[in-house]
């Protein structure tokens, strides 16, 4: 059976509709106000394997990788996920998802109903019960083509790197490990989070909640410090309530995605439930305890005022003593950071602080992983470690029950540990308190006095509220640009992707090769979006001058102009060879369709709106839709841009960027290249800084995104200016990035400080 629905399914039925799966069916039947559903069964995953033939191609490629080689890894795990999610599903099984989907409807009375689609593995062959998050959740997707797209998404997402390691690391055979998926109506919920029925750490019962703002992803993946309570199971008494502050949350654009947003000021530090609320959580969760006969871990929401519950699983943690009698011989030692003593015990070694998921390496057996909050692809490095220490999170985030399984100590939500803490200092986590101390503390075998290193640290990352992005011309150049922690890609160049080919594109689409055009374009770009995802990468359509093009095969036909950088160049020649933007656009859309959500488009030298409101259309034209699928954008390069942005914005925009190479030479009346006249080409004339401030006024008004990509973005008076007229971001080239960032820096305390001075004198 490809389908089965929740009111069919019980918690026996794991091998069928997974671990999730049978849950929610379970919870379904025994009168739990669960959102309804489905499940699109193991037995389903297992035919789209084996009838398309890539089952053995992904078992091939799982034979020779070294798991505990991270990069090794990771390039396995991608290269198998794009073979699944490139896959079409076969016609007969889509067709029962596709009818599964429109009777759901039927039920929720929305045509396309709005649905997380969420990966349940089976638990004989792979117990998700022992490491949370191995698999991917899809949240808010509506329509049936986005349906079987997350859908094979969540398949592909059972060879994730962390999820081959488990298996490996656990001697699971990758050939029996199956996955079903649910598909849920998605509750658009005001506040969420995860209910204890039993204090997962000592076992005592009570009940402990944990609840943010929007959606319980937040909470989950530990991305705010949630408010934290715990009520008494027997008297339904408030025992303890701490409110935190609670800086993000997880809300449904208008389109329909979910994106991470900022929680407003005057609810970040408000309590998120009342005691009403609390004592409901508390009576639904020992319904459901009394109902499995043993202590769940579940997820909640409440939506107008109603609760729903999302998932419930057995605590697996109860029992894992850890090392919590240990904390008690700390003695007088200094308190380096305070967070939630999320996993008992002491845990003493140098700390690492992880700041990308490139970095997991570097944690060794012993170390302390310091970090804003972990995620699935950490555990192979958290297994190393002998404490974590995160900057965000709760007792239920990820971070606090992969520590409690693993028997490591653990202190969350701590604020700022990854800004406190300094690289390879020795220090000591006390799992119980919620402190890090500094120095070693040993068990007590011996002496109390614990022996402290001493040792050179590095210093903490530098922040900045403006972002720096890096430029990057060749695809090839993508991993070096991105060991810069660069804030994403302001400029990703077309030009040499086409010029390495030898072939002038247009011959590409004369010989009916346009497919080979556009894989060529997939090839390049993927290898800077997948390095850099998710942070966006803001693609330049093709803008090669004619002199550029007149070397390659076809393009004997190239036009000679006296002056190629004023001539048939930029948007205004792929209007008139629109083929060559829809390749590039189709190309854009293949990787979206991939999953690659983190491209923008970026058409330049744009003189009127006309010419943005074209280029959407071409992209309309290929199934690409503007501001939907992907952010889109205009390069201001000429002062015509400049002076008429308000109309750019009322075509649509999301975000600009100054190319101040050509905004300077088309001002000034100075060819750049020219040599006799480069002597006048400066980016710090009052015209060139009078035209980027106007632009960034009128775009920080209308909200859209500003950035700069030219020569200017790496000189400093300049970007002191930028930051000063509000710009969004600055984009340099790779080498100028960390010295582009501490000007930036330097350029924002200068601000603060003089608005404090400012603020001081009026006073």
């Amino acid at each position: 059976m490809y389908v089965k629905n929740f009111e069919e399914i019980s918690k026996e039925e794991v091998g069928i509709a997974g671990g999730k799966g049978a849950n929610l069916g379970e919870l379904t039947q025994a009168g739990i106000p669960v959102p309804p559903g489905f499940v699109i069964t193991s037995e389903t995953y297992r035919k789209f394997m084996t009838e398309t033939g890539i089952f053995d191609k992904v078992m091939d490629l799982l034979k020779p990788v070294d798991v505990n080689n991270n990069k090794e890894l990771q390039y396995v795990a991608k290269k198998i996920k794009l073979l699944i999610t490139s896959t079409e599903i076969p016609r007969d099984i889509q067709t029962v998802i596709i009818e599964a989907y429109n009777a759901l409807g039927e039920k929720t009375g929305v045509e396309e109903t709005d649905v997380a689609v969420r990966s349940s593995a089976t638990a004989e062959d792979l117990p998700e019960a022992s490491f949370a998050g191995q698999q991917d959740t899809f949240l808010h997707i509506q329509g049936v083509k986005q349906l079987l797209k997350y859908v094979r998404m969540c398949w592909a997402s059972l060879f994730e790197a962390r999820a081959i390691f488990y298996r490996e690391e656990n001697n699971f055979e990758h050939s029996k490990v199956y996955i079903a998926v649910a598909i849920q109506e998605m509750v658009p919920s005001e506040k969420a989070g995860v209910m204890f029925t039993v204090n997962p750490s000592t076992g005592e019962n009570v009940a402990l909640i944990e609840g943010s703002w929007g959606l319980g992803e937040a909470v989950v993946s530990g991305t705010v410090t949630p408010d934290t309570y715990y009520v008494d199971k027997k008297t339904n008494g408030i025992l303890s309530v701490s409110v935190a502050d609670k800086k993000k949350m997880f809300v449904r654009k208008p389109n329909g995605s979910t994106f991470e947003d900022n929680v407003p000021d005057d609810m970040r530090n408000k309590r998120v439930l009342s005691d009403e609320e609390l004592i409901e959580l508390n009576e639904m969760g020992k319904r459901i305890q009394a109902h499995y006969q043993v202590p769940q871990d579940t997820e909640w929401a409440f939506y107008k005022d109603k609760l729903f519950l999302l998932q419930s699983r057995p605590i697996t943690t109860l029992g894992n003593e850890s090392k919590s009698e240990d904390s008690d011989v700390v003695g007088d030692r200094e308190v380096l950071i305070k967070g939630l003593g999320a996993s008992p015990g002491l845990g003493s070694g140098e700390v690492k602080i992880i700041t990308k998921i490139q970095e997991l390496d570097k944690v060794k057996e012993g170390d302390i992983l310091v970090t804003t909050m972990t995620t699935p692809d950490m555990v192979p490095a958290m297994k190393r470690a002998d404490g974590i220490v995160t900057d965000e999170g709760g007792i239920t985030s990820h971070a606090a029950i992969i520590s409690r399984e693993l028997g490591i100590s653990c202190v969350v939500g701590t604020g700022e540990a990854t800004s406190t803490l300094k690289e390879n200092d020795i220090v000591t986590v006390d799992g119980k308190k919620g402190f890090v101390y500094e120095g070693e503390v040993k068990a007590p075998t011996g002496s109390q006095d614990a022996t402290q290193t001493v040792v050179q640290s590095v210093s903490a990352p530098i922040l900045t509220v403006t972002d720096v992005k890096v430029n990057v011309s060749m695809a090839e150049a993508a991993a070096k640009a991105a060991a810069t922690d660069a804030d994403g890609v302001g400029l990703l160049r077309t030009e040499h992707m086409i010029l390495a080919t030898g072939v002038h594109p247009k011959k590409f689409i004369l010989e009916g090769r346009e497919n080979e055009l556009v894989d060529t374009l997939v090839e390049n770009i993927l290898k800077v979006v997948d390095v850099f995802y998710p942070k966006t990468v803001w693609y330049r359509t093709l803008d090669a001058p004619t002199d550029e093009f007149q070397t390659l095969e076809g393009g004997e036909n190239e036009p000679h102009e006296h002056n190629p950088m004023l001539g048939w160049r930029g948007i205004r020649r792929e209007l008139d060879e629109p083929e060559i933007l829809a390749a590039e656009f189709k190309a854009i859309k293949k990787l979206h369709d991939k999953g690659y959500t983190n491209v923008g488009v970026m058409v330049p030298l744009v003189q009127h709106p006309s010419e943005l409101k074209k280029a959407k259309d071409i992209a309309e034209s290929v199934g690409l839709r503007p501001h939907v699928d992907v952010e889109f954008g205009i390069m201001v390069e000429t002062p015509g841009a400049a002076l008429i942005i308000e109309e750019f914005i009322d075509v649509g925009l999301d975000f600009i960027s100054f190319g101040t190479n050509d905004l300077t030479q088309y001002t000034l009346a100075v060819d750049r290249n020219n040599e006799l006249v480069s002597k006048h080409y400066t980016e710090e004339h009052p015209a060139i800084l009078k035209l980027i401030k106007y632009v960034i006024e009128k775009c920080n008004e209308a909200g859209v995104t500003t950035s700069v990509c030219g020569q200017a973005g790496s000189i400093p008076k300049i970007v002191e200016k930028l930051v000063e007229f509000g710009i969004s971001s600055v984009s340099s080239n790779t080498d100028a990035v960390a010295d582009v960032r501490r000007t930036v820096a330097k350029a924002e305390q200068k601000l603060l400080l003089n608005y404090v001075r400012n603020t001081s004198k009026r006073d």
